[in-house]
């Protein structure tokens, strides 16, 4: 039985709609983007005669001339394919329809189905949705092109959405159900459920500009801690409560991924919201689904809440370092907000921006002599030359700067977990090694590279380690020809991420991180005092180093000697707290740790932000970070105010005229009643602060409470274990624990099976004649996908690889997917960001 492909899944379903792709122009949203990069889908629609795929958010009217394929005819049909609700997005499609006046066909492809817009709130659309959305889509159209005749002009995309504005959720009346109007134009809408982001044939998540990924998870209530996270599982939520919209999307998106992957799934959830998506999965089959499927796979959904330290956590994984050290792709903003009050979740970019051109411009001699300089700069000539002047169109040696910086910034490109040596994906090979093993392997794909092209390069390396300045000299030499960049360009771009990533600007600070969390997990084993004094040294050391750095007039010079900011030691204090509620769960009254223990703590943090108000840009402090900076400056002024010197005259000593002080006296009076006010301003202003922090506090408390108020962790099985002195970020991941405990049969509390409909059916009717159903086990399967309902990391993704090397069940096809990729400074903005719930 042939094993699961993620990657190679979603390129078959490309190839399923090439009779529509072809002598098409292609439109893709932000989140299709992403998903089509990893998978390495552009080559595969150029080969299915796409005229050219571009971009659904800033499409031009000169997409129809950038043909891939040589067609000099004008284009007569486009395709678009979104990862969004289909009202989000309408007036990207309605705007891309009225800028092609000559075309006839337009065909929607969305990755969410029409029970997703039927079940979800956000959505005007009923159960056809569409259809529906078939005959709104001409409706606007025709509707704009009247206008846009009278007008003789486009007024913009805010007057597009007419017809799906006044749309309501009561049945459609008196509505043609035809998709075309009386110029011709012909709209069909269709389901693609494959929009996802295949890091490795094993490990996915969803695209992060895509509705699923941006959907709420949580709505604001006491066991909340975010909305892009689920609820702590206290067993309290129950079937009557209303769903957030980000369990009603990934449940559909579930259902919808096995129908496609012909899966008949046997569903077991752990944690509330995974019971809830459960739940919906289970009520949505039916006899004739479950016949239809032919392979038999389990699904693992988990709680993302069940285990918050492990991303947070600065672990050994290459691929965590390459995507939290390179910058990622601008987000395309939606505006979009929840109809009940929940905010659409702004998902950092998976698109990394690997910075090739950086690396190849440190010796821009030797680059402007090669010929891929001449084409690159060739190309942006011909580009923009509707804006050039042409007296000084000819002349490509002039603003050579300007000239070598637009080019080496198009040679900045992204991962694709396709590109393959010898049959084995790189991004699979890179994601199951630690640091020091993934960069070794990098460089040992560079020298055969290098071997293929009989490049010699004269390199000095040591065994068992790989660094920054032997990557960058491998992949100058790679990237000297045209021809050897082409063909080579998959590990050229992997190459350079890790050459970035193991820089020490990026590398020094991640290793301090990694120290820290070492660190605060061995005082986490010893006593609550020692636990409280790391944290407080780690608050007071980077307040002073901030400090001396703002004094310095250098404002990074703390993060480019790898010292942690006081932002840093706040992500820091998250796991504290975990790791203090995990070993010290009666310390306190309120918290793991005595009161002294957490007011030593309090003062630590309201000295730093007295210090350094800015500092962070953190949500707690809003509205009075103006407040403390203005408190701040008046301080340093009074400071640098010029006092009289030791050897002046004092003038008013020798004035014996007692007359001359009677106006000054009034004046002094006057500033010693405005000191009293300033000095009660300040007062009153550290009262403020000292309430912010004490929210702070209450928050940490409830992070420090989730083993015991998780009821999966409340018995031990599950909660962390004894430390692992050689693994940076301490523990083990619950993953690697949950799948470890799986694969052993083990009891796992907690555990819930879903049973279908026909296990339901044995269990209620046939059961009472002895003919009941035995409960499955996930170990009993040959496939099983675990989805972690929250996100996962890349240490996540290899650990759970250990865990079934180390069964030994080879023939397990394990795929773990998530809502998101999670990054320690993802973690941050989602605890302690916009979208906290404290």
């Amino acid at each position: 039985m042939a094993l699961i492909d993620v990657a190679i899944s979603c390129l078959n379903s490309i190839r399923e709609i090439e009779d529509d792709v072809k002598d098409a122009i292609v439109y893709i949203d932000a989140g299709c983007t992403e998903s089509f990069q990893f998978a390495g889908a552009f080559p595969l629609f150029l080969e299915l005669g796409a005229r050219a795929v571009c971009s659904l958010e800033n499409m031009t009217s000169l997409d129809a001339v950038a043909g891939w394929n040589s067609k000099f005819d004008c284009a007569n049909k486009i395709v678009i394919m979104t990862s969004r609700l289909l009202n989000d997005a309408h007036r990207y499609m309605l705007r891309c329809l009225s800028t092609h006046e000559g075309v006839h066909r337009c065909t929607v492809f969305t990755s969410i189905s029409e029970g997703s817009h039927s079940a979800c709130p956000d959505s005007p659309l009923g159960a056809d949705a569409y259809r529906e959305y078939e005959t709104l889509l001409v409706q606007d159209y025709n509707e704009h092109t009247k206008k846009s005749d009278k007008t003789s002009k486009v007024k913009g995309v805010s007057k597009f959405s007419s017809a799906l504005e006044s749309l309501t959720m009561e049945p459609i009346e008196n509505v043609d159900n035809s998709s075309g109007d009386a110029e011709g134009l012909m709209v069909s809408v269709h389901h693609f459920p494959l929009i996802i982001c295949p890091f490795t044939p094993r490990a996915f998540v969803l695209p992060s500009q895509g509705s699923v990924a941006e959907a709420s998870l949580s709505r604001q209530h006491e066991d909340s801690l975010s909305f892009g996270l689920p609820p702590i599982s206290t067993g309290s939520m129950s079937d009557t409560d209303d769903v957030p919209p980000g369990a009603t999307l990934t449940s559909h998106f579930l259902y919808q991924l096995a129908l496609k992957m012909e899966l008949k799934l046997e569903i077991f959830s752990l944690g509330d919201l995974s019971k809830n998506v459960g739940k919906i999965l289970t009520d949505m089959s039916s006899l004739y689904d479950v016949g239809r499927r032919k392979r038999s796979a389990g699904l693992l959904l988990v709680d993302r809440t069940l285990d918050l330290i492990t991303p947070c956590c600065h672990g050994d994984s290459l691929f965590d370092r390459i995507f939290s050290s390179l910058p990622r792709a601008e987000r395309f903003s939606s505006h979009a907000q929840f109809k009940q009050g929940l905010p659409s979740i702004d998902r950092p970019s998976l698109d990394v921006q690997v910075p090739l051109g950086e690396l190849l411009n440190e010796e821009p001699s030797k680059i402007r002599d090669s010929c891929l300089s001449d084409g690159v700069e060739a190309f942006l000539r011909g580009w923009d030359s509707c804006t050039s002047d042409p007296q000084s169109a000819g002349s490509l040696n002039e603003g050579d700067k300007k000239s070598t910086a637009n080019w080496t910034e198009l040679l900045n490109g992204s991962l694709v977990a396709t590109e393959c040596f010898r049959g084995t994906p790189y991004l699979e090979a890179m994601t199951d090694r630690i640091t020091k093993d993934g960069s070794v392997l990098v460089r040992k794909w560079l020298q055969e590279a290098l071997r293929r092209e009989n490049i010699s390069v004269n390199v000095r390396s040591r065994t068992g380690y790989a660094t920054k300045a032997e990557l960058q000299t491998m992949i100058k030499a790679l990237s000297q020809s045209q021809p050897s960049l082409l063909r080579n360009k998959g590990i050229i771009q992997l190459a350079a991420a890790t050459a970035a990533a193991l820089d020490e600007s990026q590398s020094a600070k991640w290793d301090a991180f990694s120290s820290a969390e070492m660190m605060l997990n061995v005082s986490a084993g010893d006593t609550s005092q020692g636990l409280a004094a790391q944290i407080t040294d780690l608050i007071n050391k980077s307040a002073v180093a901030e400090l001396q750095a703002k004094k310095n007039k250098k404002p990074d010079s703390s993060s480019s000697r790898g010292l942690l900011s006081f932002r840093d030691t706040l992500l820091l204090t998250i796991v504290g707290y975990i790791l203090a509620g995990e070993n010290f769960p009666t310390s306190g009254s309120g918290g793991p740790f005595s009161w002294q223990e957490e007011h030593f703590l309090k003062e630590a943090i309201v000295d730093a932000v007295l210090e350094n108000p800015s500092a962070g840009n953190l949500k707690f402090l809003n509205g009075l970070t103006e407040e403390l900076e203005g408190r701040l400056n008046r301080l340093k002024s009074e400071e640098t105010k010029e006092t009289p010197s030791d050897d002046q005259l004092d003038i008013d000593a020798l004035d014996d005229d007692p007359w001359g002080k009677w106006g000054e006296d009034e004046e002094e009076e006057d500033n010693d009643n405005s000191k009293a006010d300033e000095s009660y301003d300040d007062m009153q202003l550290k009262l403020n602060l000292r309430d912010r922090v004490d929210s702070l506090f209450r928050f940490l408390h409830k992070l420090s409470s989730l083993r015991t108020r998780n009821l999966p962790l409340r018995e031990g099985s599950l909660a962390s274990e004894s430390s692992f002195p050689s693994d940076p970020s301490g523990n083990k991941g619950l993953l690697y624990r949950l799948i470890t405990k799986v694969l052993s049969k083990d009891e796992i509390p907690g555990l819930e099976y879903h049973s279908s409909t026909v296990g339901r059916l044995f269990k209620s009717g046939f059961g009472r004649f002895g003919l009941g159903q035995a409960k499955p086990s996930l170990a009993d399967q040959s496939v099983i996908i675990v989805f972690v309902i929250g996100g996962i990391n890349g240490r996540e993704v290899l650990e759970a690889q250990e865990a079934v090397s180390e069964s030994g069940r080879p023939d397990i096809g394990l795929v773990i997917g998530g809502t998101t990729l999670l990054t320690p400074d993802d973690m941050f903005e989602l605890l302690l960001g916009q979208f906290s719930h404290f």
